[in-house]
């Protein structure tokens, strides 16, 4: 199986206001000391916790990218220059911002709260001639459907309410019971990048544990058998996008 694991100690490290907010990074910047660089429209990711008190990421500008947070545990606050105000989103919530020609904004993580901070890489050609825009998503707007015995929620592409610019994105969450077993159908043409945000899964007799990050491109199925009660994230992305992204001008 054409498999790449990156373990939880092997990722990037990065943390804010002297550590009140941990970072782990799957795909981080080339200053943070991973070996990670962008690829298909993926162009940074990083899993944020705030292990004792709330702190707060202060305002900073964007441009280009959709730059999307998902709150996996707890609550955080949220304020851009385009809303001018600030809103609060709680575990399972997700926000966009689409950059587009420019936007700032601030984020208050919360006490023993986490998040994924991903940045997508839409068409920046065209996403930079563009007013920024905002959204901001329930935990219910999305469709949860029982497969075999475990769940998924739909979160982007497949019909969700959740509008993006990158192209071919769909993001998915997993829910697999203990001592279960899970086959996932893939497109070839597609990468599909997981986290293991909780549990232990085995996957062609490797074992990933809470907060690896693996890979999986040019396969058309596989099955992965849960240890223990496991919430599995999903990303799948064309392997080549229609549109030279940032990521390949930024890596030349």
């Amino acid at each position: 199986m054409n498999i790449e694991v990156l373990k939880k100690a092997d990722q990037a490290n990065g943390n804010f206001n002297n550590g009140e907010i941990l970072e782990k990074k799957p795909l981080g910047f080339p200053q943070d000391g991973g070996n990670s660089k962008p690829y298909s429209n993926i162009f940074y990711w990083a899993h944020a916790w705030t292990p004792n008190k709330k702190s707060m990421i202060g305002l900073h500008p964007h441009q280009g990218f959709e730059i999307c947070s998902f709150v996996l545990k707890g609550s955080i606050n949220h304020y851009d220059t385009k809303q001018d105000k600030w809103i609060s989103l709680k575990e399972g919530d997700v926000q966009i911002i689409r950059a587009g020609n420019g936007i700032s904004h601030a984020e208050e993580i919360n006490k023993e709260s986490e998040i994924f901070q991903i940045w997508f890489d839409p068409n920046i050609k065209e996403t930079i001639t563009k007013e920024a825009t905002y959204d901001d998503y329930s935990s219910d707007d999305f469709l949860t459907e029982e497969i075999g015995g475990s769940s998924i929620k739909k979160i982007a592409g497949n019909s969700s309410v959740m509008r993006m610019d990158s192209e071919g994105i769909n993001i998915n969450l997993y829910k697999v019971p203990k001592d279960k077993s899970l086959k996932l159908v893939l497109d070839p043409k597609y990468i599909y990048s997981y986290f293991l945000i909780e549990g232990e899964i085995e996957i062609d007799k490797d074992i990933i544990s809470k907060g690896d990050f693996f890979k999986i491109s040019e396969e058309n199925n596989f099955l992965l058998s849960s240890k223990e009660k496991s919430n599995l994230f999903e990303i799948k992305s064309p392997i080549r996008p229609s549109y030279q992204t940032y990521g390949e001008r930024y890596s030349n």
